[in-house]
């Protein structure tokens, strides 16, 4: 037995060295072919490199080429529009060393450009500029007039630029492509957060990887792919396409809610706005308008605040709006029913402290569905007493409140409930009628979303998918971030909310369908401490319909409105209008 084992032994052994020796030559093998890649690429291609940065660097715009279209959808087709894409323009360039006379230079071309002769003599009399940009986007006709003159100095040459097409629609969610240095990248918005899928950078971090494993096998990939294209380094027009992006945004909501906004903003003489719809259960953002705004086809016009998008990027006090959210909290945590009761004195005292109801009234015995209904702060109050202070704290965390909510889209901020971690009693009563807190909008719209859905915190998106050039496609899939209340708590919520407009809310009910909404009026706070005075105020309204089958939640939001008090007033008519439109656009059948 003994004679047996010992040559199985012998075997193993040998069976084992064979498999150390073949896993270091593959070693071997591929670190051989990553230092022939490494030095072909740093040694031999060295020079046709730098010529082809050279090149990209004195000719920015041809960075633009390959950079990918920003889509628009249509729910109604199911179709897409071009909102942003990439087109040829001509200017003129001036060699100010070579040129005659800077003023009957600046008189022959301003026949053609109509720019004012007293804003192209100076450019041209800048004395040691060999190349100095007269004028831009110029069309073929004036291209070809300036051609004809044949100015000794004088250059037409062509140009790529990013072109909306939609002119300012959405433009505080698209951005723009300008210029960092001398190189053209996406600003604000799409074009920045998704600059390197739509610029083609991406294929140079896929190349590149996470980790040392996926840097050698998507390095083996890209030279195999490319070893035999027999492509120079001055064409890399292949590894400059961008992606293509589509957006949720559907054109035909973007447009009548724009319109909607700009109606009410001079019908109240509002210094700002915005409206934002939503897909509940998805959290596919359908809409979201802001104003003032801009048009990105010219953006150098505008001052740099009007590129912030105030719906990701400021905060705002809701006030009686985040009512609800202390409601879900009580109902949720077992602390009340929405037929729970309690005495309306008018107040409520916290030390030096006295909050009192919108309209300084006393209301006696209420339920909590009577105290939606009315917006009672002293109700309100009640509620957040009855829950708790740190069970009322979790749940606003869990609304998403304090935090960014995930969005595709860049310089999202946080909104402010620190208030809530100072341990004081009057902040804990004051936020629960929303002040005290700060939100964006998306934050408001999104806590009302899980509401309407049930109960599910959804991550909201601006971007349906990105097609890459070779056709694939990268669809954004719904993510639910979190389950701040049970889908019986959202039915409540909803029967309660449905409550509010049907006996507060004449303008924003529709015949046939089940509404749910709450308002805000909120006061500003003074930078320098309390509230600004001379009725100064923010309105919002939130809601969703059909209530117990949501299809879509509305924010809108108005600052500084002048001549009316109240959001019930100046908003839930503007929210009927929205509401209308989208059930008939979208073919909700009646509900009751």
């Amino acid at each position: 037995m003994k004679s047996l084992a010992k040559p199985a032994r012998v075997a193993r052994s040998a069976s084992g060295t064979g498999r150390i020796t073949l896993f270091i030559f593959v070693i071997f093998l591929l670190s051989g072919l990553i230092i022939y890649r490494l030095f072909n690429l740093t040694q031999i291609l060295h020079s046709s490199f730098v010529v082809s940065a050279q090149n990209q660097y004195n000719n920015p715009s041809a960075l633009l080429a390959g950079r990918g279209n920003i889509y628009i959808s249509d729910l109604s087709s199911g179709g897409k529009k071009i909102i942003a894409t990439n087109k040829s323009s001509f200017y003129i360039y001036s060699n100010n060393t070579t040129i005659g006379s800077p003023a009957d230079i600046a008189k022959q071309i301003d026949s053609i450009l109509k720019k004012g002769i007293e804003n192209l003599e100076p450019l041209l009399s800048q004395s040691g500029k060999t190349y100095q940009v007269i004028a831009q986007n110029l069309t073929e006709e004036q291209a070809n007039q300036i051609k004809t003159l044949k100015i000794k100095g004088l250059t037409v040459a062509s140009e790529i630029e990013r072109f909306y097409p939609l002119g300012s629609m959405a433009a505080p969610v698209l951005g723009f492509v300008g210029f960092n240095g001398n190189q053209r990248t996406g600003q604000y918005g799409i074009e920045s957060y998704f600059d390197d899928a739509l610029s083609g950078v991406q294929k140079t971090q896929d190349f590149l990887g996470d980790n040392i494993y996926s840097k050698i096998v998507n390095f083996l990939k890209f030279w195999d792919k490319n070893k035999n294209q027999g492509q120079s380094a001055g064409d890399n027009s292949a590894n400059q396409d961008g992606s293509d992006v589509v957006l949720t945004l559907d054109e035909n909501i973007q447009s009548m809610v724009e319109l909607k906004l700009d109606s009410i903003l001079q019908k109240w003489k509002a210094e700002a706005g915005s409206i934002i719809v939503e897909n509940p259960n998805t959290g596919a953002i359908l809409a979201m308008a802001s104003s003032p705004s801009f048009d990105p086809n010219n953006y150098s016009d505008y001052k740099l605040e009007n590129f912030i998008n105030p719906n990701t990027q400021e905060v705002f006090e809701p006030g009686s709006s985040f009512k609800p959210v202390t409601m879900s909290a009580a109902v949720d945590s077992g602390a009340l029913t929405p037929d729970s009761v309690y005495t309306d004195s008018g107040a409520a005292q916290f030390g030096a402290y006295t909050i009192r109801n919108f309209d300084n009234q006393a209301h006696g015995v209420q339920t909590m569905r009577q105290v939606l209904e009315h917006s009672l702060n002293t109700g309100a109050v009640f509620a957040e007493n009855a829950t708790g202070d740190d069970t009322f704290l979790n749940y606003v965390v869990a609304f998403g409140f304090g935090q960014k909510t995930g969005i595709d889209s860049g310089g999202e901020v946080s909104g402010n409930i620190s208030n809530l971690y100072s341990g004081r009693k009057v902040n804990f009563a004051t936020a629960a009628f929303g002040q005290g807190i700060a939100a964006t909008t998306l934050q408001m719209i999104n806590a009302y979303s899980a509401i309407a859905n049930g109960g599910k915190l959804m991550q909201p998106y601006l971007v349906k998918k990105i097609i890459h050039p070779d056709g694939t496609e990268v669809e954004t899939k719904p993510k639910i971030m979190g389950a701040p209340i049970s889908e019986k708590t959202s039915a409540q919520l909803k029967s309660m909310l449905v409550d509010v407009v049907e006996k507060g809310f004449d303008k924003a009910r529709i015949a046939g369908y089940d509404v749910a909404g709450k308002t805000g009026t909120a006061q500003i706070p003074d930078p320098k401490g309390g509230y600004l005075e001379n009725n100064q105020f923010i309105h919002n309204f939130v809601g969703f319909a059909p209530a117990y089958s949501p299809q879509f939640v509305v924010l809108i939001k108005m600052d500084k409105p002048k001549g009316i008090k109240f959001a019930a007033d100046s908003l839930s008519p503007v929210f009927g209008d929205i509401a209308r439109f989208l059930i008939r656009y979208f073919n909700i059948p009646p509900t009751k």
